[in-house]
């Protein structure tokens, strides 16, 4: 980039502060309706939640793709129904795990792309209802949830494995409307037996995936379709009507944009997207705390703390929130190893979180030395890669620094001139997972305040 005179170098900063976004494949556009920013307000200021994928792909324990991955035939993989009594299942007791890791809301998978429900449907065989367990797990999850004071959600694909017209929604449309009914039919469910739902988190639905991604008829010939093409033939899932009569019994819920309806957010899937900066869009990083599957795999390997604190660091300083996968068991019980990081987790957040917690991204950009967070008059630097002289030099404000602090420690010595602010940091900063800068500014930051260069 062309050198740039220092009078327009904030404003340049604040122009990538309001436009730079994470370039992905998009499934459904945002909402633009007038409650969306009052809607969603909650969720961008929690940050942080708990996903869990949990059902009878369980059982086999190789993750929640066994059957596509292994092509299990369905009728054999249906038997699992009846293995499937998780004798130490207790909706309370994840709850309990989940606020002790400081998260602020969980997202239960209803129903995955194999098709079992853990909620009852009437009008379907594969449900935790009619399986050896014979109850309804989403019922109690809701609950024990809601009791614990955190925000609610269900995961639900409209895909189903089972339904041979997903994949060749043309030729077997009559199986594939069956599927579009049963999708109907599960939201309305879902919609209407539970009470209040914060989050709908869809997967597996919209155009990019109907068809799995799979072969199209083009130019007289059979090719493959690529992943990134929507689906175009005479088949549709009708999302928008599904949706909008989901809104019409949940007010208040907020989706993910893996329908062809609008969503309330943006989903990056996996530590590799993190990605970029972007204050445009509300958006969340969903991501295993192990380093398998997203289902239990006995032999998933716990990632590290500092990994795991860096990721949801790293999405705060982008201004979006973290959601971090853990796969029960088969008997119902998060796996030790799982639940004691996520305790970790809690103890971190427990000193530093309100460097987290209700704060939005910037107002630097993230870089070598990390990211940073600010809520108010007060802006966290979290300094993940501390340079070796521990001085720490940034592009100046354009309101004035009055004090630096370590988050609830000693005063952190700083220069504030000409282009930069220096800080100096404590020793022990290189070596330490996340040092957290609290600077206390003269007045708020406030980034619409700022006009940008044309």
């Amino acid at each position: 980039m062309p050198s740039v005179p220092f009078r327009n170098k904030v404003s340049l900063f604040v122009l990538f502060l309001f436009s730079a976004s994470f370039l992905s494949a998009q499934w459904a556009p945002l909402v633009t309706d007038a409650d969306a920013a009052q809607r969603i307000a909650w969720w961008r200021e929690a940050r942080f939640g708990m996903f869990m994928h949990w059902g009878v792909y369980s059982i086999p324990g190789r993750g929640e793709w066994v059957q596509w991955a292994e092509q299990i035939p369905v009728d054999q993989y249906a038997k699992l129904a009846d293995q499937f009594h998780p004798e130490h299942f207790d909706a309370d007791a994840w709850a309990g795990i989940a606020k002790a890791g400081g998260v602020k809301y969980m997202v239960l998978t209803a129903r995955h792309h194999d098709g079992f429900a853990l909620f009852d449907d009437p009008g379907s065989s594969f449900t935790a209802m009619k399986s050896a367990a014979h109850h309804d797990f989403v019922a109690d999850y809701v609950k024990a949830v809601r009791k614990a004071g955190l925000g609610v959600g269900l995961y639900y694909s409209p895909l189903d494995w089972r339904f041979p017209g997903f994949f060749f929604p043309g030729i077997y449309q009559p199986n594939a409307i069956e599927l579009r009914e049963q999708y109907d039919r599960q939201i309305d469910e879902l919609a209407s037996h539970y009470g209040k739902l914060d989050i709908l988190w869809f997967d597996g639905g919209g155009n990019e995936w109907l068809g799995f991604g799979g072969i199209e008829q083009a130019g007289g010939g059979w090719q493959r379709r690529p992943k990134d093409k929507p689906y175009s033939g005479s088949f549709d899932w009708q999302d928008v009507k599904t949706v909008a009569h989901l809104r019409q019994l949940q007010p208040g819920v907020i989706l993910n944009d893996r329908t062809n309806a609008p969503a309330d957010f943006r989903s990056r899937e996996g530590d590799a997207a993190l990605g970029g900066f972007d204050n445009q869009h509300p958006w969340e990083l969903c991501t295993t705390i192990t380093e398998g599957a997203w289902g239990y795999q006995a032999s998933a390997k716990v990632k590290p703390l500092a990994q795991l604190l860096q990721l949801l660091v790293g999405a705060a300083g982008r201004d979006g929130n973290m959601l971090l996968n853990v796969g029960p068991r088969p008997d119902g019980q998060i796996d030790p190893a799982q639940a004691d990081r996520l305790r970790e987790i809690g103890q971190w957040l427990g000193v530093n979180g309100e460097s987290i917690y209700g704060t939005r991204g910037g107002p630097w950009l993230p870089g070598a030395y990390g990211v940073s967070t600010h809520n108010g008059n007060l802006v966290y630097v979290h300094v993940l890669h501390a340079p070796q002289n521990l001085v720490l030099t940034l592009p100046t404000l354009s309101v004035r620094v009055v004090k630096a602090t370590v988050l609830h420690g000693a005063e952190v010595p700083f220069q504030q001139m000409g282009e930069t602010l220096r800080l100096d940091l404590p020793a022990g900063s290189a070596d330490a997972i996340d040092t957290v800068v609290k600077l206390e500014l003269a007045e708020p930051w406030v980034t619409s305040a700022v006009v940008p260069v044309p």
